[in-house]
């Protein structure tokens, strides 16, 4: 009932004039596409690396059997899945520069970027790839060990690679999130080729005075994020039926 209400009481023409005028739309192509939607994916593309890599390692300390690893791992993973993703990225974009003058990263605002939502994401990679390694009968690893493998050569080649399989569409709704977080670019000191999706909308909507520039780059998270999500619950209903 409130539905309708707001569709029968709205302005839609005052709607359509702020957010969607086409005019406005069109003056954002061709950078809509060639620099902040290209800029999101590759923020996103790097920053999962970071996190894949950074996650795996904190998730072998964190099954190690040496107790030292088992805690920093534990420290790492409360800690970044505890702190807001804003904070990270406040931390790497303003705090590591004043830690360390001078110090810069590989890639410029690429490298920052890559870095905080790899830090970001390895906390919550770690678990999804410690219940992996976990979920592959552990009989494998002793009967690999009884063939003469060491635990490396087994971890590699026997679990490593099913536990991968087990986590490609907890792995993939990670994609999803990263790809929105890749948004607090916004609070980072960019050039203007550098811009992503949420920057670039922001900046064009203050120029123009109308909010259609921000309205189509949501439209473009959607075109991203929604097929996305739809592989990911393939993936987890082709892993069930495999079960």
């Amino acid at each position: 009932m409130a539905l309708v209400l707001v569709g029968v009481l709205a302005d839609w023409q005052r709607l359509g004039q702020q957010f969607l005028e086409p005019s406005v739309a069109l003056q954002l192509f061709p950078d809509l596409i060639t620099v902040a939607l290209l800029n999101t994916i590759t923020y996103t593309v790097a920053g999962f690396a970071v996190g894949l890599v950074l996650g795996l390692l904190i998730a072998l300390m964190r099954l190690s059997s040496v107790g030292p690893y088992r805690w920093v791992a534990m420290a790492y993973i409360e800690l970044f899945r505890g702190l807001p993703a804003l904070l990270i990225f406040i931390f790497v974009g303003v705090g590591v520069p004043l830690a360390f003058p001078g110090l810069t990263f590989p890639g410029g605002a690429y490298g920052q970027v890559a870095c905080a939502l790899g830090l970001v994401s390895a906390a919550y990679m770690a678990e999804t790839i410690r219940a992996g390694i976990q979920a592959v009968p552990r009989g494998q690893l002793e009967a690999s060990r009884t063939l003469g493998m060491s635990h490396g050569m087994a971890m590699r080649t026997i679990v490593l690679p099913q536990a991968f399989r087990i986590i490609v569409p907890p792995l993939t709704n990670e994609l999803v999130l990263l790809f929105k977080d890749s948004s607090l670019v916004l609070f980072l000191g960019v050039t203007l080729g550098q811009r992503e999706l949420t920057k670039f909308g922001r900046d064009l909507a203050s120029q123009q005075a109308n909010t259609t520039p921000i309205f189509v780059a949501g439209l473009c998270y959607l075109l991203i994020t929604i097929p996305l999500g739809y592989v990911v619950r393939r993936l987890e209903a082709r892993h069930a039926t495999a079960r």
